[in-house]
């Protein structure tokens, strides 16, 4: 006896159901975390110390004679950005270039002009310390030169100093050691959140690129499996006299 269409449209909607239910469930549970969540405890905000301020009385060396300087030593394209920013106490110009085509990042003390290296483990681990706001000791320092796609550090300036705190949330300060700054405050909430976001995006690589093919066939499949719903409801309804 030939089954009718409207058994493979039962099945179908009852195997997608299953399928798309786990999903489904993935979905509700990451937004309910993304709604109830304080989003400035997890961006690490609260652990955070302002940036100190610069004093007007301090002496400054012109920008422009250590660009100058540093013409004269390296093969400079092009500039890219100069900032002022506060390392260890001390005025430094954060100079970003091109040498040879390849971006390129110099300190040099705003107050002498004298380029300095790169932070030291010492040093990066006190930067980290000076901005974090508790008094926690440290857990573990790490060495980043190069990051997996779905590391919590990914598509940031490297290398870098991971210094971890041993605080309540595990706050982990990532130091750019060529940039002489802080990049990133991450904390056991921004994990959760991150680790959900790529449930929710369904981007199990980078977690972060949002319309994957993936996520575009399971949405897809979602609407596919309501209009069956709605279809099997409609023609399995009992005429009324």
């Amino acid at each position: 006896m030939a089954k009718s269409k409207h058994f493979y449209i039962r099945k179908s909607h009852r195997y997608l159901g299953l399928i798309l239910g786990i999903q489904f469930l993935l979905w509700t549970t990451g937004g309910l975390y993304f709604s109830w969540s304080n989003m400035d405890e997890v961006h690490g905000d609260l652990t955070k110390k302002n940036a100190p301020y610069f004093s007007v009385t301090t002496g400054y060396i012109s920008p422009s004679v250590v660009i100058d300087s540093l013409k004269s030593a390296h093969p400079i394209d092009s500039l890219v950005s100069l900032q002022l920013i506060e390392i260890l106490g001390t005025p430094h110009y954060q100079i970003k270039c091109l040498v040879n085509k390849l971006p390129t990042s110099y300190l040099a003390n705003a107050e002498n002009g004298v380029i300095r290296p790169a932070l030291s483990r010492s040093e990066a681990i006190e930067v980290a310390r000076n901005r974090f706001n508790g008094e926690a000791g440290i857990k573990s320092v790490v060495y980043l030169e190069r990051t997996a796609a779905d590391h919590e550090y990914r598509e940031n300036p490297l290398p870098a100093y991971g210094v971890t705190f041993n605080d309540n949330a595990n706050t982990t300060v990532y130091v750019a050691s060529e940039l002489g700054t802080i990049q990133k405050f991450r904390n056991n909430k921004w994990r959760i959140f991150d680790f959900l976001w790529m449930l929710h995006t369904m981007n199990y690589e980078d977690r972060d690129t949002f319309g994957n093919i993936l996520l575009r066939s399971f949405s897809i499949l979602g609407l596919i499996t309501i209009i069956s719903g709605f279809w099997l409801f409609f023609i399995t309804q009992k005429k009324k006299f």
